[in-house]
């Protein structure tokens, strides 16, 4: 059974995440403990006083990685109804560790003596292990000069402190014995070496902060969270530390995912074209070279995961890179092209353009492996992912009467993607004089397949499939896998139209976001993970698309649905969460085994940014368009220092959506 996650306290700095309880204390029970990359050091850390843990009032999460815990020492101090003795816990976790400052405060009459213990253990539990709640052996620690050290194998933490150390069998005992009589601060610090990681804290990784204020206060408080969760997440290749690209998600999935790391540096944009080419050059010295049915890798395929061993969890057995992924492909592809349109730097793109050819050597050729015209997968492992779409888990791909659909499945969206891939290769290839023969005419035939076979008519109205399934057959459930269609072009006006009214119906769009399937499908239910949940990457790519298909207030109104949701979850938006709506709960409900902070889920507040700016950029072309909704959705709006082409973008938006006030960057003019 999956341990549960909603509930926890988690700070981090990419490649480490400590998970504890909200009273500070990490138990060594489910995923709580420090992890370090997809190993778990520290499996316990439990702070006493006089062997009492204190009784916990609240904690807080200033920054992505903060933490800082209140607990009441109530058998010390004063007798009476008022505390007059507390702990606050400060914890602060660094790339290599973590340290933590404990605080004992005092109010009392007189001074209060006491012990204070810290309980340590360590386990380098793998994150399968953890994740599949499997059972762990505890290590032996050994005394080193200065401290306590678990070692296993290269892999090393060790323990500093100004208190006393004891060994206790696998487990270390640090002791202070303190007399206080205002405040006295006790300090431990644990540090991690890991040469053999295959990833490390980028040497950029640092992004940049605009400035934003709004009415809606709501919103900038989740444009900051998100922010800064999406630095502490940045991560780069030991061997190319300059190119840092977004672990997918604390903590299941703190690496590299080509899905994932790639819709977060595109949803991202402008925040930072650092990210873009990190991300893109990552993958592309990953792309697939060779067919292997075991890995999945196939010649021009984009990487879906990589870590640092093969990973083995819920009946699966993934290799340490893994290319089961029918979508990150085009998606390399649409990343490459938009970070040129926002000022990639030419030579950044050139470089990349072998890689490029071959990506759309298995787009056009490869990906369909049946001869059918469209895109499918099929895991010929036996051991992979049955579903290699964004919605990866075994039961997403059902038929409107819950049916789960057989491979091989040919994904609506992943079509819409590879003629959105096509038609923009084609473009940047000729903007940049190299030929781009054939690309044209067959995004052309793929629109017209896509438009013959995919679309069906139900009682939820006439939209596109879900999928193909194995017998060619239209999956005829409602989801919100459609709405990815919008802005790739392979929709007409007049279709994009019809699904954006579709995705706003309260079945699907119902106050917190945008539900992965409908309300009304047979397979619904809230709390599963792929059909009926609430992803907020899932809503922010959609909010994108209405806004690249001139659904402004459509775009406004969803997206503003997902401000609402953030304040449910402290204005860091979980990986997922549940699908029941604001008519059904006041607040949205989690999804207990959600990672929390999430890539693309941070990534999204920037996209809500350049929505409610109406903000489209082609720096090649010198041109910045504004086109805000009206009225503001967030009330009035003012960004300043904004990157945009190697300076910045300031603006003010008035409340009725109007441009007050605009300072472009030289060489860009308002079009």
């Amino acid at each position: 059974m999956q341990p549960l996650l909603h509930d926890l306290a988690i700070a981090l700095r990419a490649p480490t995440v400590v998970l504890s309880g909200r009273d500070g204390q990490i138990r060594g029970n489910g995923t709580q403990g420090l992890l370090h990359g997809d190993l778990r050091l520290v499996s316990e850390a439990v702070v006493t006083v006089d062997g009492h843990e204190p009784e916990p009032i609240g904690f807080e999460e200033p920054a992505a990685d903060r933490g800082t815990f209140t607990g009441l020492v109530r058998h010390l101090g004063n007798p009476g109804p008022d505390p007059t003795v507390w702990l606050r816990r400060h914890r602060r976790v660094t790339a290599s560790g973590v340290t933590e400052k404990l605080e004992l405060v005092s109010s009392a009459s007189e001074a209060v003596e006491c012990v204070v213990e810290l309980a340590l253990a360590a386990d380098f539990a793998s994150i399968e292990v953890i994740k599949s709640g499997g059972s762990t052996v505890p290590l032996e620690p050994v005394r080193v000069d200065g401290g306590v050290r678990w070692e296993q194998g290269l892999v090393k933490a060790v323990v500093a402190t100004d208190g006393g150390t004891t060994v206790d069998g696998a487990r270390v005992l640090v002791k202070w014995r303190v007399r206080v009589e205002d405040r006295v601060e006790l300090h431990w610090t644990l540090t991690a070496t890991d040469p053999e990681a295959p990833f490390v804290p980028g040497s950029a990784a640092r992004l940049p902060t605009p400035v934003v204020e709004a009415d809606d206060r709501r919103f900038t408080a989740l444009l900051n969270r998100s922010l800064d969760d999406l630095d502490a997440l940045l991560l780069a290749e030991r061997e190319h530390p300059g190119d840092v690209f977004a672990g997918a998600g604390a903590p299941w999935f703190f690496t590299l995912f080509g899905r994932d790391s790639l819709w977060a540096a595109r949803l991202a944009l402008p925040l930072s074209l650092s990210l873009a080419g990190g991300t893109l050059r990552t993958l592309a010295r990953a792309q697939g070279e060779r067919h292997d049915p075991a890995t999945g890798e196939a010649p021009g395929k984009i990487l879906h995961e990589r870590r640092r061993a093969g990973f083995e969890v819920h009946g699966m057995s993934l290799p340490a890179r893994y290319y089961g992924t029918v979508d990150a492909t085009a998606l390399w592809v649409g990343l490459l092209y938009d970070a040129w349109r926002w000022g990639l730097p030419e030579a950044e793109v050139r470089a990349l353009l072998p890689n490029l050819r071959a990506a759309l050597f298995w787009i056009t050729g490869l990906s369909d492996t049946d001869g059918d015209g469209f895109a499918e997968y099929l895991d010929e492992s036996g051991r992979g992912l049955a579903n290699q779409g964004w919605k990866d888990s075994g039961d997403a791909v059902r038929f409107a009467d819950g049916t789960i659909a057989k491979p091989p499945v040919a994904l609506s969206e992943v079509q819409g993607y590879q003629y959105e891939a096509a038609v923009h290769a084609a473009e940047l290839l000729a903007s940049l004089g190299e030929p781009a023969d054939g690309l044209l005419s067959w995004a052309e035939a793929l629109r017209s397949r896509f438009r013959s076979h995919f679309w069906v008519s139900t009682s939820d109205g006439h939209f596109p499939a879900l999928a193909l399934d194995g017998a060619k057959q239209p999956v005829d459930s409602l989801t919100s896998n459609i709405g990815h269609l919008l802005g790739t072009g392979i929709l007409d006006p007049a279709e994009s139209a019809s699904v954006g009214e579709l995705l706003l119906h309260p079945s699907m769009a119902a106050g917190f976001g945008l539900r992965t399937m409908s309300l009304t499908a047979g397979g619904f239910s809230p709390l599963s993970y792929h059909c009926g949940s609430v992803w907020p990457h899932d809503t922010a790519v959609v909010v994108r698309g209405l806004h690249a298909a001139g659904q402004s207030s459509r775009a406004a109104s969803l997206g503003l649905q997902l401000v609402h949701a953030a304040g449910g979850f402290d204005n860091r938006l979980p990986e997922l969460f549940s699908g029941y709506g604001s008519d059904d709960v006041s607040s949205p409900l989690p999804y207990p085994a959600s990672c929390r902070p999430q890539a693309w889920a941070a990534a999204s507040a920037v996209t809500l940014l350049v929505t409610f700016l109406g903000l489209r950029v082609d720096v090649p072309a010198g041109v910045v368009t504004l086109d805000p909704p009206r009225p503001s959705p967030v009330g009035a709006l003012r960004v300043t220092d904004l990157p945009l082409a190697g300076g910045t973008l300031d603006v003010t938006v008035a409340a009725d959506g109007t441009v007050t006030d605009l300072r472009l960057p030289p060489g860009l003019r308002l079009g």
